[in-house]
Order: structure tokens, then C-alpha cells, then sequence
């Protein structure tokens, strides 16, 4: 069964009207009305932001996950040189903090990265000690983003079929049915069950362009499994664009490894250092890197959610993805200089990980 959803709203700017994202949800037999309601409603809040003009293709269903995983999503995702990525950023850019981004990204066609763990490390095969990649290769001039995003940008990404869908998709959305959820956040979460609503939004999220290639390195290196050489890592997204620890700061490049040392998110070249990413579940802090640093509060892309915890979108998500290709409401455009970088920690509730999906 397929369901729609299409928001529209007038943008602030007197007597121009924009039309907000579409949402188109396939439903695997057996989900609830609940659910798929819900997933109208997190679809709503993401349209609800955004000016794109795009149509985004879903399926949606429930099974049986893994231990303490609540939903996983499998996204679309098509490569395109640096140099197209950089291109279609720049003339997608709408806001000032968009210009900043575009103004900081590595000139040329390529980019400088921090990796380590690969098998031609000059610090040995398998080394964990970064070292600077910036030798013109595939991982330095190649980047893989979300089909969502890839249509936010004005790309045309390859048609794909993934996870639980039925023909081409752009996400496919997969839910526990082990867990107990509250599908109304209007009036908070009941104690013992997880928002429905805000967890659906985080997994959207994903499907949006949150991603990080990091998850690809993170569960590529011995002893879990290869080493492969850096080239053969061309897995950068473009949020990943952003990511940077003061080490990579200091070269002129992103961070792109694969353990426990700080990532940030930073749009000016790494001299700002806003919100943490998590760092990677095999080598970092136990989280996937395609998340924010879990219990600071940082918004609705962090790793885990608790029983009883209402979940929202920050100002920090909206920045995030700003940045790598959704145009925003202007009533919701952060102003530059106001990242949030620390809240309110998950206090004395049970953690639950959300989404254990390696990027593929």
C-alpha cells in the first residue's frame, strides 16, 4: 500500500510559495496504521523545514532486529567526482551558513583526508596511526551521498533498489517489533516505551544524507577484517566533508579515521569546532560514526534513545544538513555562531543503540 505525504508552505519572503519535499511511503504488509502514521508524521516535520522541490521514494516495514536495535535504514547512495559535489553545493548554496561551507571546501578537484588502518600505511599495514592522504586518488576525489540528497542537489542519482523494497527506492526503513512504542509525542512518552515519531525522524535522517563513510573504514580494518589499501576507500559522504578533529585541522584536511580521537562538525575549514560525531563502534566510542556524539543532547542524529525520552530536531541537525544540500524554511535557518554543543545527558533511563547499519 502506498501512502503520501506533501507539505507546503509559504516562505517568508511576501507572495513567493515553495514547494517542500514529498514523501512517498510503501508499507510492507502487516504494518499498523500506528506506524504508518507515525512515519507521516516524522515525514512531516523533515518537509516541514525544507524548500526542495523533490519526491523521495520509501518502505517501510517491521521485523525482528537484533539485540537492542530499534530501527535500521538502508539509503540509496550514488559516487560522484568531488568536483561535481563541490559544484552542484555551490550553486545549491542559500543561507550563510551554506556560503561559509562551500567557501571552506578544498580547492580543485580533490581533497586531503586523516586515515589510518589501511593496508599501504606508511605507518605499517593495518597502522592505527593517522597519517595525511592527499595523493589525488580515488578516495581523495570521490564522494558518495545519499540518492535523497544526491535529488536535493540537483544530481540525478542512479535508480537503486536496497533492504526491504519492493522496486527502486530511495530508503528503505526497517523497525523492531520486539519493542514497546509511543506513537503519540504530543503529550510526551510514556514511561517504558520509545517515541516512535522521533526515532522514524532519526531514521529519515539517514536516508537524508546523514551518513558517514567512516562506518565503511571502521569495519574494514584488522582484525575485523582486511586491511584494503586507502584508494579502495572511496566511501566519503558528504557530510563527512565536515568532519574534523584538531589534528586534521593542523594539515588542512578532513578526519577521516577510525578511532577514539574527537571528530567535530565544522563548516569554516575546522577553525570553528561545533558538535561531536560518535567515532565508530569497532574502534571509536562504540557508536557508529554516522551519528553525533551520544548523551551530550545534541539533536535528534545521536545514536541511541532512552524509554520515556521525547525526541526533537536541534538547531544543530538543521545546520548539518543544511550544509550538504537541503534548502530551509527561513524561519528555520540557524544563525551563524549559535551551535549547540552540549545538552542535557540521557539521565538514569535505559539506552537502547537505534540503528546498527554499516554504510554499503
Amino acid at each position: 500500500m502506498r501512502r503520501s505525504i506533501a507539505v507546503f508552505a509559504l516562505s517568508f519572503a511576501a507572495g513567493t510559495a515553495f514547494a517542500n519535499p514529498t514523501f512517498n511511503f510503501t508499507f510492507v504488509t502487516g504494518t499498523s496504521a500506528q506506524a504508518q502514521q507515525g512515519f507521516l508524521d516524522a515525514a512531516a516535520r523533515w518537509s516541514s523545514l525544507f524548500t526542495d522541490n523533490v519526491t523521495l521514494n520509501m518502505t517501510v516495514g517491521t521485523q525482528t532486529l537484533g539485540a537492542g536495535i530499534l530501527a535500521s535504514t538502508g539509503s540509496a547512495q550514488t559516487r560522484y567526482t568531488y568536483g561535481a559535489f563541490k559544484t552542484a553545493l555551490s550553486a545549491d548554496a542559500t543561507s550563510a551558513n551554506d556560503a561559509t561551507a562551500v567557501a571552506h571546501l578544498a580547492p580543485g578537484s580533490s581533497f586531503g583526508m586523516l586515515l589510518n588502518r589501511t593496508a599501504n600505511s606508511p605507518n605499517g599495514s593495518g597502522s592505527a596511526t593517522p597519517y595525511l592522504d592527499n595523493n589525488g586518488n580515488a578516495n581523495n576525489t570521490t564522494i558518495r551521498i545519499s540518492n535523497a540528497e544526491a535529488k536535493a542537489l540537483g544530481l540525478t542519482p542512479a535508480p537503486q533498489n536496497v533492504g526491504v523494497c519492493a522496486g527502486v527506492c530511495d530508503a528503505s526503513i526497517v523497525f523492531s517489533n520486539t519493542f514497546a512504542f509511543d506513537f503519540d509525542p504530543t503529550n510526551g512518552i510514556t514511561a517504558g516505551q520509545y517515541d516512535f515519531v522521533g526515532i522514524a525522524t532519526h531514521e529519515i535522517g539517514h536516508a537524508l544524507g546523514f551518513i558517514s563513510g567512516v562506518d565503511v573504514l571502521d569495519i574494514n580494518s584488522p582484525p575485523v577484517n582486511g586491511p584494503f589499501d586507502d584508494d579502495q576507500f572511496n566511501f566519503v559522504s558528504g557530510l563527512d566533508m565536515f568532519r574534523y578533529s584538531a589534528a586534521s585541522f593542523a594539515l588542512g584536511a578532513i578526519d577521516w579515521t577510525a578511532s577514539t580521537t574527537a571528530k567535530y562538525f565544522s563548516i569554516d575549514g575546522g577553525v570553528t569546532a561545533g558538535p561531536l560525531f560518535s567515532t565508530g563502534r569497532n574502534f571509536g566510542d562504540g557508536q557508529q560514526a554516522s551519528h553525533w556524539k551520544d548523551n551530550l543532547g545534541i539533536g535528534i542524529m545521536d545514536p541511541t534513545a532512552a524509554t520515556g525520552e521525547l525526541l526533537s530536531i536541534s538547531a544543530n541537525d538543521i545546520r548539518a544538513f543544511d550544509v550538504i544540500g537541503w534548502n530551509l524554511q527561513a524561519a528555520v535557518v540557524p544563525e551563524p555562531g549559535t551551535l549547540v554543543l552540549f545538552g542535557m545527558a540521557l539521565a538514569g533511563l535505559g539506552v537502547t543503540r537505534k540503528r546498527q547499519v554499516v554504510q554499503r
